[in-house]
């Protein structure tokens, strides 16, 4: 099975990569991360200075991670003194080289560590919602650097597609969908504190919980711009995932937090799987599924009802238990009143049996 892709002419011997963050701080984490397959190396967020770390910064729930981390602790000058340079000469893959934060940082950033990646990501998260500005910090980074620079777009940028087209417009190579959801809160009730965070009680979300979330904005931005490298990041934990991405707009895929859910050796897996899910579902390459058009679009208002399988149903009453319109009675079978149902498709996807279809 053909794996590669290509993000602004650099060519990938896969899609997945790992998102800047705690995994991939260092010379030892990153090579290790490259030895699962990956198609490309991403670094965590540099600045000019370490980050100042609030701890305890990281909290695991059943589908996302909290993070109160920044950006890197290390300072730019131990990533050139300390990483990079045995990092470019051992590392087989193409290294992007995620950078932080303002205009000005980029005046020094970009032309100091220009020499060690094939392209640089840059995150939004503290640049703002203002257009102008986001462009005018974009112009100024791709004056410095012949390498692609790719924009990270965060969540609450009001109009993405605008976005991705004035990063176009001052000289980006493409965009990186999505940063993590925030500022979020996890508070501990017991003891009647905020578990994590900075001084406000904030931390940054991301992993499987945000996946709907990266999907829409990754959709959203190629159907205006087909053109334009997207890389789709946020919610990533499966083969099937990468392919729901690729469908969706992406060209490539970043994943972290679900390495951190589940296991760095998560990577591993996905690359395993990737193959045969891709057969399963009748594509010959990733090239074939970024290339097949997504369908969608195709409303109807009048509903259909669901339909049972009573070998398949087991009589859980889940269905029953969870009707928004009070529809479904269950006695030695299943009875849908179709006076009350609307037709909603909920009792299909929460079936565990798949044992109910006609809706969805």
């Amino acid at each position: 099975m053909d794996l590669r892709t290509k993000i602004a002419g650099i060519e990938l011997k896969n899609p997945l990569m790992p998102a800047s963050g705690p995994l991939v701080g260092s010379y030892e984490k990153m090579m290790a991360i490259s030895e699962f397959g990956v198609g490309c190396m991403v670094g965590k967020t540099i600045s000019i200075q370490g980050a100042e770390v609030p701890r305890p910064c990281i909290v695991a729930n059943s589908n996302s991670i909290m993070n109160a981390e920044l950006w890197s602790e290390f300072p730019m000058k131990y990533w050139m003194n300390i990483i990079l340079p045995d990092l470019r000469k051992d590392l087989k893959i193409p290294l992007i080289l995620s950078v932080g934060y303002t205009k000005e940082d980029m005046e020094i950033l970009i032309p100091a560590l220009d020499g060690y990646c094939d392209a640089f990501e840059v995150s939004t998260h503290y640049v703002g919602k203002d257009l102008t500005s986001i462009g005018e910090t974009v112009k100024t980074i791709t004056s410095l650097t012949s390498k692609p620079v790719f924009m990270k777009i965060s969540p609450h940028i009001p109009d993405v597609v605008a976005f991705a087209k004035v990063v176009k417009e001052n000289g980006a190579k493409g965009i990186v969908a999505i940063n993590s959801l925030g500022p979020t809160m996890k508070i501990d009730a017991k003891n009647r504190k905020v578990l994590i965070g900075n001084e406000s009680g904030e931390v940054w979300t991301s992993g499987p919980a945000i996946k709907p979330v990266a999907l829409a904005i990754v959709n959203k931005i190629k159907s205006a711009m087909p053109d334009f490298t997207v890389i789709g990041a946020g919610g990533i934990e499966t083969a099937m995932d990468v392919v729901e991405f690729l469908l969706a707009g992406a060209d490539a895929v970043q994943m972290l937090s679900a390495a951190m859910l589940r296991g760095k050796d998560l990577y591993q897996k996905i690359l395993r799987d990737l193959p045969d899910v891709l057969m399963n579902l009748d594509f010959s390459s990733v090239r074939d599924v970024i290339e097949t058009p997504l369908q969608k679009g195709e409303v109807k208002y009048q509903p259909t009802y669901p339909v049972i399988d009573g070998r398949k149903c087991t009589l859980c009453r889940i269905c029953e238990t969870i009707c928004p319109y009070f529809a479904i009675n269950i006695t030695n079978k299943v009875e849908v009143d179709i006076n009350e149902c609307f037709g909603c498709g909920l009792c299909e996807s929460k079936c565990p049996f798949k044992a109910m279809s006609g809706v969805l």
